[in-house]
């Protein structure tokens, strides 16, 4: 048999790397237990084998087809152009738009195999983000034939995703602009092509038709489903919990400077609840919905609950039906919450009673019973609530997957119930602490303070939990000290480890840092709240040394608490002081740490009231200048309590202190330590002159009534002595 020609050195290095991509991608598709067909192609990837044999929802929609592999030169072409546009450093806008339809124009007729590679579809990604609405439409019909493998690949599902998200936003431009302007309509024309980003998302919808229940379970393809639908609701694709149904704590961040389309999706804007879209993308989110529950019985459905990639799509899933649909949606036989709870009413001995049970427990399924709790009809939720949740409350409250659903429960009820579980609860609150069990007697607290229910009983139980001799120990509240290198152990803990993360993220394992912070976050809550809560926390904190304090501020976790209380309006002006006292000969140090030069910080707005005490920390800062400009944090503290100002021409700076505090009638430091010659030393030069001008004034009015004086008397003297030297008397005398 002849053996291949092999070269060595250099020239190889390409080839090398074509192969190397091949065989990555190979291997990926075999990690992922799929099987390939037996042809012997080792490009192309057949997979009619599901990834999971035993597919919930639906089989693989066939062969997956082989798009073909970018040669050498287009490789290192489109690698170029990624890092130039991740790096962004371009002369002016007008010249990276000239570089992107230069990147364009060479990726016509490449966009799948660009998706498809592993070292270039970021580049796909990036240039999706900064494409223009017509680019988009012409990059949804390159892929429209497609979808369904794309979304099922390992690199272009991610295309897939940004696709859709760029995109929305253009959706919304066209509903409120009444449709496309008519230069997008000219070049859309000139290049062939007559649909809008709306009749793009429509054909995608219906492409997709056939494939949505293998899809729900597939491990890339149900994240640019999940986005898919919340398109076609019209919903914030930036909030909290959208977040962390559409992608993983793992999932790589692709972006380029000013790629984020509208504010929607910006860092920096406010997240909108809503967006507008057409209607006719509510018929299309109906049939989605539809078929992906079309064929499955109660069962087959329920084993979604607890599929790893399945359980987030049909958390969605059930959301956007009850929340787009309305809640009458849960009488219609055929809807995702009838499926999954069929039984009406719910009784404690029926089928749909031990499965929700079993969700509470489950590390996965738990998500979909706080998603219930949110979303269930009024009704279902008052049947719910009565027959399985109320008398086993405490039970969940003190098991650390069924806990984050007693919190949604707790955050759902009304005043009434709330009072009966107040009451129920906040005995158990010291063994809620022992086994960490933060987020309930915090949402307790905070549900309390809302439906304005007294919290003195939680203030107790708290305090009995850490109570001594020497009163409330806050340092075991705080997690400070040897205790707080403990790390929990527990059986129960270790046993969830292994949990997948490719689906929603399961309640992770407790370690020091996320305790410690936990129980820092419930000490914040408590000082938001007047009374006997904040009392507790705050008379602790001012009863602690100073070298604690200290190392509190320099803890990067607890430096949040003491800046919680610093600035805390529930803080009467003499627990501040006492407490901002305790730092007094070590704000220089304070400034340059980088958790504690914050706590400083928050000392300017915490000394609402006080300003001898902001000129006392200031003082404290010039003296530490040199240090203070050495160091970042040091400089950041500087700018914040305006020091230049303070060194060049401190009585604006004390007055404008004593005007952002309010606190005109306050005495400033200096007034109080030397007093009049520092009150006259606050006058400005202006009040000084013309208190001289009135001075000199006032002398010269003087000394002129003075000499008129003189000179009367002089006149007068003068009158008497020519009198007598004339010899007349000039005193009458009687009889005369």
């Amino acid at each position: 048999m002849p053996k291949e020609n092999r070269k060595r050195g250099r020239r190889m290095d390409g080839k090398k790397r074509k192969l190397s991509d091949a065989e990555e991608d190979l291997s990926l598709e075999e990690s992922s237990k799929r099987h390939k067909s037996e042809d012997g192609d080792s490009h192309i990837a057949h997979e009619a084998v599901p990834e999971h044999e035993d597919a919930l929802a639906g089989a693989y929609p066939g062969e997956k087809p082989f798009f073909g592999m970018l040669d050498d030169d287009e490789q290192e072409y489109f690698k170029n152009a990624d890092q130039m546009l991740e790096l962004n450093q371009f002369e002016d806008a007008e010249s990276r738009q000239l570089f992107l339809e230069n990147v364009w124009r060479e990726a016509d007729g490449k966009e799948l195999k660009i998706a498809n590679s592993q070292s270039c579809s970021r580049l796909m990604e990036r240039l999706i983000q900064l494409s223009t609405p017509t680019q988009l439409e012409s990059l949804f019909g390159k892929f429209m034939e497609h979808f369904v493998h794309l979304m099922t690949h390992r690199f272009a599902s991610h295309c897939c995703e940004a696709l859709f998200l760029n995109a929305a936003p253009a959706v919304a431009a066209e509903v409120l602009s009444g449709g496309r302007t008519e230069a997008e309509s000219e070049v859309n024309g000139a290049n062939g092509s007559t649909s809008s980003i709306e009749d793009c998302f429509l054909s995608t919808a219906t492409a997709l038709q056939g494939n949505i229940g293998f899809l729900m379970t597939e491990r890339y393809a149900s994240h640019p489903l999940r986005i898919l639908l919340l398109v076609l609701a019209g919903e914030t694709l930036d909030s909290a919990s959208t977040k962390q149904l559409l992608q993983s704590k793992k999932k790589e961040s692709v972006k380029v400077e000013g790629g984020e389309k509208g504010g929607e999706r910006a860092n920096d804007g406010p997240v909108q609840a809503s967006r507008t879209v057409p209607t006719s993308f509510s018929a299309a989110l109906e049939s989605l919905i539809s078929e992906s529950v079309a064929g499955l019985d109660t069962d087959r459905l329920r084993g979604l609950a607890t599929h790893a990639n399945g359980n987030p799509t049909l958390q969605l899933l059930l959301r956007v039906e009850l929340s787009h649909f309305g809640k009458q949606r849960a009488k219609d036989e055929n809807s995702i919450i009838r499926t999954l709870l069929p039984d009406d009413p719910i009784t404690a001995e029926c089928g749909s009673a031990s499965f929700i049970n079993g969700l509470m427990y489950d590390p996965v399924g738990s998500r979909l019973a706080e998603t219930l709790v949110q979303c269930a009809p009024a009704k279902l939720f008052r049947n719910l609530y009565t027959t399985l949740w109320k008398e086993r409350l405490p039970s969940y409250a003190r098991n650390e997957i069924a806990s984050f659903v007693a919190c949604k429960i707790i955050e759902r009820l009304g005043k009434d119930d709330l009072l009966d579980v107040h009451e129920v609860l906040a005995p158990h609150i010291p063994s809620l602490l022992e086994r960490d069990r933060t987020n309930v007697v915090r949402t307790l607290i905070q549900r309390c303070t809302i439906r304005d229910i007294d919290t003195k009983a939680i203030a107790v139980q708290i305090n009995s939990t850490w109570d001594t001799p020497d009163g409330f120990e806050i340092r075991k509240l705080l997690k400070i000290g040897p205790q707080a290198s403990k790390k929990d152990d527990s059986p129960h803990d270790s046993a969830r480890s292994g949990a997948s993360v490719t689906g929603p993220v399961p309640h992770q394992v407790k370690t020091t840092e996320p305790v410690k912070a936990h129980f820092n976050i419930l000490a914040q809550v408590m000082i938001l709240v007047p009374g006997a809560l904040s009392g507790l926390i705050l008379d602790s904190l001012v009863l602690l040394d100073a070298e604690t304090l200290l190392d509190m501020c320099r803890d990067p976790i607890v430096s949040r608490t003491l800046q919680a209380a610093i600035t805390s309006k529930t803080a009467t002006i003499i627990t501040t002081r006492k407490l901002v006292q305790h730092f007094y000969g070590h704000i220089g140090d304070m400034a340059v740490d980088k958790a504690a030069s914050h706590v400083v910080d928050c000392i300017w707005e915490g000394t609402h009231g006080l300003a001898f005490i902001r000129e006392r920390i200031a003082e404290e800062l010039a003296e530490n200048e040199a240090q203070l400009r050495e160091s970042p944090c040091g400089r950041a503290v500087w700018k914040n309590w305006k020091m230049d100002l303070y060194k060049r021409r401190r009585l604006d700076w004390i007055r404008q202190s004593k005007n952002k505090a309010s606190n005109d009638g306050f005495q400033s430091f200096e007034e109080i330590e030397g007093g009049v010659d520092a009150v006259a030393a606050a006058k400005t030069p202006l009040q000084m002159a013309r208190e001289r001008h009135v001075k000199n004034k006032a002398a010269k009015e003087k000394k002129a009534v003075k000499d008129a004086k003189k000179a009367s008397v002089g006149v007068s003297g003068e009158g008497a002595g020519a009198a007598a030297a004339s010899g007349v008397n000039a005193t009458p005398v009687n009889g005369s």
